[in-house]
């Protein structure tokens, strides 16, 4: 059961750790007592009233809420015996006893604690009285001008003093002045010790301690460690001073001796040890302990918590540790950037208005808040330290950078912080290694896992014609195997312009992948030809390879969809060149045609064609600078809740939907020969792409009343004040492509549309001297009522629903030619969308290729067991969205377990006889009641179909004499190898050794190819399990 868990405090530290805390699936709330601005209201986290000084009050109020936890934040609730009273009355409470946080509360205790133990910490004198104190100073053998208030003071109670005098003068401050407070009372004198300072935390037990990474405080207020000291103006983490050997030997003489102390004294210490520590020559000294996360190094700390706080923190209250050591993320480095009220660490204004958090979000940062309040509906300065921004991110340099990015994008007037946050360590590591091509911003290694993630992503794509293996210098093609017989290589390549700022300022990725290759596989289409292989080139100053494994994922996902290969592609690390978080896209595609089929067809496009627009998804990829200044000028953020979405969806994901891929509902009608010309709707809009395809002498008359306009185009229009021709000439308007055909086969195409939301959207005029290529009529008026519309031709009619077929083929495809002949018919209730064989190289896959339909192979011999074999078919049916199968000529047996499932849908046979002839099934699929009646797609020829199952329900049956035969190839692929200097060649070597196909090609480690088997015909007894006799797929026909 989900726990409620409360957070005491109300500064950065207790947002960060209320943040972390949410994220467990084992918590439910997250209360925060006070809490600030940031905690007020925030997904599982809401702040509460409830006093955190009155233990007894607090105590009841967990038991009347059911808390299930308590952590505290900071030092003073500690002290105070907080653990203690809420344990005692059985309310689980995180932290040290009062007893063992005496280590922060008093330093005399903590020094004397040291002496008693031997950890190591700097020579030392305690004092009550000032004038002891200042003759300590004066006289000691060393340069004691360390004075600190023993008790607690907000981190403020140290001086670091510049001689002796300055030394003394603070005495008096604090003992006589009273500048602490009783903190004051005892002072304790230190030496000064010189090397560089780090803050080594862990979570202990009372036995064991679970060391987290080395973060570094900034105390001072201004860069370059100069000013007053602090609470703290930033930190990092990890640290590079603190090597592997040297947090072991941190552990061993500090941390765990220092448990061991605790609990031999009789005060176990159980919660997050803090040991602040000097670097020195001698070896790591303490220079203070604290009982708690330190702040603002919580803030870097919990962003590279891998595991669950909330199971952590039970973990070590049980004592557990030792068995389950929290989980740390590695190769990430965090930068958390204090933001300061003007006037800071001394008086300061209350109240100021900050801005600009959401955009900072949007950014990939976490703003942690310490000193806001909401006032007003906005969040204003009510503290010193208000706010904290938290970058994450693979090196310390670009850390900083993005945490000063985002600190410069809050408005917050007068504030004050730190732009040098963790240059110690970059100085450190530049001192200690020699240069490396990493250093320069090269990643090889990065590179090179990149390519490993994506290769089986790569590998997926294949498709006739190449098995698309990377790792090579570069790819084949082979034609003749992809069923082409005269064919022209056509080509495209574009990117996606600044929808890319977007994707990387919401931090989504993905989606960049099916925009790049729609843009080319669109373009290609043009021309008629189906795209063959894909190739991508991704470019930035740094590589993340996350979020380069996210984008060429995309494509390969995309070219999935498309029918296309991933061939290979380029990754480019150009230091310099781009901001970091930035990266650009570019995508090449290469497709073909037969040359008789080629697009567009000028010779027979005449005045009166009618015009049928097919819808797009939204902005698809064009037009983004233009979209991005309307939302600048409109103040909406890319989180904000998108005033054209229905769903509730935010501006950055309305404007990231993908761009649509044509090319699997286009292609075959594109082949059919009804469609004259296609044009894709891209940069230009309408006004400037239709005429691509159009002969001179005509003009195009576009009535937008007759298609759908998705409310994102009526909203830029009207924030923008955007004319109707910057619209039609920038966006596309709901249009994404737009085909030509003549009045007589438009009704045909769209039917076969019918999947896609298409409309008849106008006509070709005759082109009148001086006047318009493009007239968009009611475009104004159609923005203003745009939305859904009924998607009913302009006549009237609905286009019929059509059945999705698979075929299973193994030889030429006579049988198979019959179906696609019918199938073309306008009046065919049937679409083939892939035809499988068992056999690779067939004529039937070159007669589904030439006529635009997808094949596939799955070679029944690189198979252990029929039901591995019929597995694999069974994904790939289920990939196309298969609605019935049919067996033509297909000479495999199918197991029982496939027969089954797919009785459940449509399967049968065909033979040469099969057509297409009107005939109405009804048939039984897994939702049967919610589908009418529609028209046969496929009968089978020579036998005659049972009508009326018993009881009047339908009945599905299939005469099939399974045969079994010989024949394919076995592939055998192996790695290849190659890298560019700042760049990776994603190549991949091909071999089509088919007894006359293309030869594979030769590369660093080994080459890749296929060796042809025996196609003979002949019975093959099926081995592997026994056969089973199925005769029937029950199909209840009504013949008119």
């Amino acid at each position: 059961m989900a726990e409620k868990v409360l957070v005491v405090g109300g500064g950065g530290r207790e947002h960060a750790l209320a943040w972390k805390l949410a994220q467990s699936s084992l918590v439910q709330q997250v209360l925060v007592a006070p809490g600030n601005a940031g905690t007020a209201s925030c997904g599982k986290i809401s702040n509460s009233e409830v006093s955190v000084s009155n233990h007894s009050i607090l105590a009841q109020f967990c038991k009347d809420h059911h808390v299930g936890l308590v952590v505290v934040g900071p030092e003073v609730p500690l002290a105070a015996g907080i653990v203690d009273d809420l344990t005692a009355v059985g309310v689980p409470c995180f932290g040290p006893s009062a007893k063992a946080a005496q280590l922060e509360a008093s330093k005399s205790f903590s020094k004397a604690f040291m002496e008693r133990h031997g950890i190591p910490t700097a020579r030392y004198g305690s004092f009550t009285d000032p004038q002891e104190a200042c003759s300590y100073i004066r006289t000691a053998d060393y340069p004691a001008l360390v004075v600190k208030a023993s008790g607690l003071a907000a981190g403020k109670g140290v001086i670091v003093a510049g001689d002796r005098e300055e030394a003394c003068r603070a005495v008096m401050d604090i003992m006589k002045d009273g500048a602490f407070g009783s903190a004051g009372e005892t002072v304790v004198v230190e030496e000064l010790l010189q090397g560089e300072e780090v803050s080594c935390l862990c979570f202990s037990d009372g036995s064991s301690v679970a060391p987290m990474p080395p973060a570094q405080d900034h105390k001072r207020l201004q860069d370059g460690d100069q000013g007053p000291n602090t609470g703290g103006m930033g930190a990092y983490c990890p640290t590079p001073q603190v090597s592997r050997e040297l947090l072991q030997e941190i552990r061993e003489t500090v941390l765990q001796r220092t448990v061991d102390g605790m609990r031999e004294e009789g005060a176990p210490y159980v919660g997050v040890l803090y040991a602040g520590l000097m670097l020195t020559p001698q070896g790591p000294k303490v220079l203070e302990f604290n009982c708690r996360f330190g702040d603002p190094e919580c803030q870097v700390l919990m962003p590279l918590l891998q595991s669950d706080l909330y199971q952590v923190i039970l973990n070590t209250m049980s004592g557990r540790l030792a068995s389950s050591a929290p989980v740390w993320h590695q190769d990430s480095a965090a930068v958390t950037v204090v933001m300061a009220s003007a006037g800071y660490p001394g008086s300061y204004q209350k109240g100021v208005r900050i801005t600009g958090l959401s955009q900072v979000e949007d950014m990939g940062l976490q703003v942690f808040h310490a000193g806001t309040a909401l006032k007003d509906g906005g969040v204003v300065s009510s503290g010193g330290r208000v706010l904290t921004v938290t970058a994450v991110r693979p090196s310390l340099e670009t850390a900083l950078q993005a945490a000063n990015q985002g600190v410069a994008a809050v408005g917050f007037p007068g504030s004050v912080y730190r732009r040098d946050i963790g240059h110690r360590a970059v100085a450190d590591l530049n001192r200690h290694r020699g240069l490396t091509y990493k250093d320069s911003g090269v990643d090889i290694a990065a590179g090179n896992k990149l390519v490993d993630m994506i290769k089986p992503l790569a590998k997926a794509t294949s498709r006739p014609g190449c098995s698309a293996d990377l790792g090579g210098f570069a790819g084949l093609f082979d034609l003749k195997a992809a069923g082409f017989v005269d064919p022209i290589l056509v080509s495209g390549t574009d990117g996606v312009g600044t929808k890319l700022k977007i994707a990387q300022a919401c931090g989504r990725h993905g989606g960049l992948g099916q925009d790049l290759v729609a843009m080319c596989v669109n373009d290609v289409l043009a021309q008629g030809a189906e795209p063959l292989f894909f190739l991508d080139y991704f470019s930035c100053g740094r590589l993340d390879v996350e979020v380069a494994a996210a984008v060429v994922g995309g494509v390969a996902k995309a070219c999935q969809m498309a029918g296309c290969a991933l061939l290979g592609g380029e990754t480019a690390e150009m230091p310099g060149v781009y901001a970091p978080g930035e990266y650009d896209l570019a995508g090449f595609c290469v497709g073909a045609a037969e040359r008789g089929a080629l697009l567009p067809r000028l010779s027979d496009i005449t005045e009166g064609d009618a015009l049928i627009g097919v819808a797009s998804s939204g902005i698809h990829s064009n037009g983004f600078s233009l979209v991005r200044k309307v939302l600048e000028k409109s103040g909406l953020s890319y989180s904000s809740p998108a005033p054209f979405s229905q769903s509730g969806e935010t501006v950055g994901e309305v404007l990231l939907t993908p761009t649509k891929i044509y090319s699997r509902p286009l292609l075959p009608i594109l082949r059919g020969g009804a469609v004259k010309a296609y044009a894709h709707i891209t940069g230009g809009g309408l006004l400037e792409n239709i005429p691509r395809v159009l002969p001179q002498e005509l003009a195009v008359d576009l009535d937008a009343s007759l298609w759908s306009i998705p409310p994102v185009f009526s909203w830029l229009q009207q924030a923008g004040a955007l004319s109707e021709e910057e619209m039609s000439r920038t966006f596309n308007c709901g249009l994404g492509a737009v085909l030509v055909a003549s009045p007589s086969d438009a009704q045909s195409v769209l039917r076969q549309l019918q999947a896609q939301e298409a409309w008849i959207v106008g006509s070709l005029t005759r082109r009148q001297p001086g006047a318009e290529p493009v007239v968009v009529r009611n475009l104004k008026h159609s923005l203003q009522n745009a939305g859904p519309t009924s998607r009913a031709e302009p006549n009237g009619s609905i286009p019929l629903k059509r059945t999705k077929v698979g075929v299973l083929i193994s030889g030429t495809g006579t049988n198979l030619q019959a179906l696609i002949e019918q199938a073309r018919r306008p009046s065919s209730s049937a679409e083939i969308v892939v035809v499988i064989s068992n056999r690779p190289g067939v004529q039937g896959l070159k007669r589904a290729s030439l006529a635009g339909i997808q094949t596939r192979v799955v070679d029944h011999k690189l198979y252990g067991s029929r039901a591995e074999f019929d597995g694999t078919i069974d994904r790939v049916l289920e990939e196309f969205g298969v609605e019935l199968v049919c067996l033509a000529g297909f000479m495999r047996i199918l197991t029982g377990t496939f027969v089954r499932k797919w009785n459940g849908k449509k399967t049968f046979e065909a033979t040469r006889s099969a057509s297409l002839n009107g005939l109405t099934a009804h048939v039984c699929h897994r939702e049967a009641a919610e589908h009418p009646p529609v028209p046969a797609a496929l009968v089978q020829g020579g036998e005659r179909a049972e009508a009326g199952a018993a009881g009047g329900g339908p009945r599905r049956r299939l005469h099939r004499s399974f045969r079994s035969g010989g024949g394919g190839h076995r592939s055998h692929h192996r790695p290849g190898g190659g890298a560019g200097a700042g760049g990776r060649h994603r190549g991949q070597p091909v071999g089509q050794d088919q007894r006359g196909g293309a030869p594979s090609l030769p590369h660093r480690h080994g080459a890749g190819g296929q060796r042809g088997g025996p196609t003979g015909g002949g019975r093959t007894p099926p081995v592997e399990e026994p056969e089973l006799e199925t005769t029937s797929v029950n199909i209840d026909f009504n013949i008119p």
